[in-house]
């Protein structure tokens, strides 16, 4: 089986008294690593407690370290998480070590595996050496690229979105992404009346020509997912997405997605069977706290249901 290839941050959400490790990227890849997948994550991380947190669960998880790295001067990306009435508020710091992702190690750490699939976000592209090194590791293999949008307020702008799209075979968003896609390239304002589901379906079909991409996923929470393939003539659409008993948090839940849509693929599951499963295994994500379970037991059923 091939591997496939996580590109981007490893960090920790930094609650004051508990720091928690997250990254979109790295909570697909141990979700890959869970299922027994090969993967190889490609992060950067600092010599500080933080990385020590994030080592811990490369071990925990049975990851290679071979596309980990490791800054003497930045640290390990952090969040800052204030709890505030009605939710958190979220603080991105800037100039963490994932920001600095060396690109002959990644290179080398890419070349010595072999790559059925590159995942890649935004975030890990706002600073100059990990956007280089992101696209020297893409323009190094001819793998399928897949991109999980993960729009970040103020960490990333139009101009890195649309030269993540044209890199991008097949690309993941939610809803409110692909209303930002449909304002910045139709002018189609959130403000604006609302689109029918036949101008939702020709606009997602325009952006699929526009960037020339394979296919066009967008999830919708609880309400399941749309599959848009470039050979199919109507998209996919799954609604019989079992919701959980009850929703403790979302967080994860579109990491969840990505990485079981990519197991599938690894596997070779028909297209189907990956949307569903990719759906049923996000909603189950948000049934317990935080974007990763803290009991390895957790994916037992689904390994034993999936056999």
């Amino acid at each position: 089986m091939s591997t496939t290839v996580i590109y981007g941050e490893a960090l920790v959400d930094d609650f004051g008294t508990e720091q928690i490790v997250g990254g979109a990227p790295f909570n697909v890849a141990r979700n890959l690593a869970a299922f027994m997948a090969p993967q190889l994550m490609v992060t950067r991380i600092g010599t500080d407690r933080n990385g020590a947190v994030v080592r811990a669960e490369f071990e925990r998880f049975a990851m290679s370290s071979a596309g980990l790295q490791q800054d003497a001067i930045e640290e390990t990306g952090r969040v800052v998480v204030e709890r505030a009435p009605g939710g958190h508020r979220f603080s991105i710091v800037p100039n963490q070590a994932y920001d600095f992702i060396a690109t002959p190690d990644a290179l080398a750490a890419v070349a010595a595996v072999d790559v059925g699939i590159v995942y890649f976000g935004t975030l890990a592209q706002r600073a100059e050496r990990s956007r280089a090194t992101l696209f020297a590791v893409l323009e190094a293999t001819a793998a399928t690229r897949y991109l999980d949008l993960n729009l970040r307020a103020n960490q990333v702008d139009e101009q890195c979105v649309s030269r993540s799209l044209r890199a991008a075979d097949i690309v993941k968003v939610n809803e409110e992404e692909l209303q930002a896609l449909f304002q910045w390239y139709f002018q189609i304002r959130p403000t604006d009346p609302a689109l029918t589901a036949d101008e939702v379906r020709a606009s997602c079909r325009a952006l699929m020509q526009m960037f020339a991409l394979d296919a066009l996923i967008v999830t919708l929470g609880h309400r399941g997912s749309v599959y848009f393939g470039r050979d199919l003539d109507e998209p996919i659409v799954h609604r019989d997405n079992p919701a959980p008993p009850f929703v403790i948090d979302t967080v994860g839940a579109g990491d969840a997605f990505s990485a079981i849509f990519l197991l599938g693929r690894m596997r070779g599951w028909p297209l189907e069977t990956a949307l569903a499963r990719a759906n049923e295994f996000a909603g189950a994500i948000c049934a317990i706290p935080g974007a990763i379970p803290q009991d390895m037991g957790f994916y037992d059923k689904w390994m034993t249901r999936w056999r």
